[in-house]
């Protein structure tokens, strides 16, 4: 059984850079290891698929990586057991989780990446539906998936584009709050993923690049620096 590989993004774009700019070094070295060339990618996120994937392509193509979109293929399942690597993008939580359990690749994608060892990317929806459940997602329920069970390619959610109101005028609940009342409903810890910052696994093993904020029901709030080892996460709720 091969290890897992997956980089999980907070967004594909940061104030400053163009579209994963940002986040080149880390992906090309990400790749890099498993000789990955070409990326399956997932553009389901979003409504226009070709325009999605395009837009992929041209962003890593002068970086020397192909990219084929998922839902030109025939055959979705042997599709991604068949790629070098899979990158699910962001966009609309619900649209995406609903259309992977509609055409049944929940399962499919979890056994390519956790036991084969398929590289995963996630970005911002990409990164949600990798977690545990989508509870913690920003995005609006446009659409209703049969269920809110994420990949579970790691056992604890994440809240991508995390950021604390800075607004002393604002009087609705914050990032923050809606976090902690999330723990008061549910026993899994909440990454707050900072723009410009991601979770990478290797195997039983997960770092922080960039910051982050850790919340749970056991302590308080706890701020997360660059290079900080993650894998407790990892064994949570085993």
């Amino acid at each position: 059984m091969s290890v897992p590989n997956i980089l999980l993004l907070s967004s594909s774009r940061v104030h400053g850079y163009g579209f994963l700019e940002y986040s080149k070094d880390l992906i090309l070295d990400f790749l890099a290891k498993s000789k990955v060339r070409t990326i399956l990618f997932v553009p389901y996120a979003q409504k226009d698929h070709d325009k999605y994937t395009a837009t992929v392509q041209t962003a890593v193509k002068p970086w020397g990586l192909n990219v084929e979109g998922l839902h030109t293929k025939t055959d979705l399942a042997s599709a991604i057991r068949g790629a070098e690597a899979i990158f699910i993008g962001g966009g609309n939580t619900f649209v995406l989780l609903n259309k992977l359990y509609e055409e049944n690749l929940v399962d499919v994608i979890r056994n390519q990446v956790l036991k084969k060892g398929t590289p995963y990317i996630g970005s911002s929806a990409g990164t949600n539906v990798a977690t545990r459940s989508i509870h913690t997602t920003n995005d609006m329920p446009i659409c209703y998936p049969p269920t809110f069970d994420g990949l579970k390619l790691v056992p604890f959610n994440i809240n991508p584009h995390y950021i604390e109101s800075e607004h002393k005028e604002h009087m609705g609940e914050t990032r923050d709050e809606r976090i902690k009342e999330y723990l008061l409903y549910s026993k899994y810890s909440v990454l707050g993923l900072r723009e410009g910052s991601s979770v990478l696994v290797h195997g039983n093993k997960a770092f922080l690049n960039g910051k982050a904020k850790l919340f749970t029901d056991r302590f308080e709030a706890l701020e997360l620096h660059d290079n900080t080892d993650l894998t407790f996460l990892l064994n949570e709720n085993k």
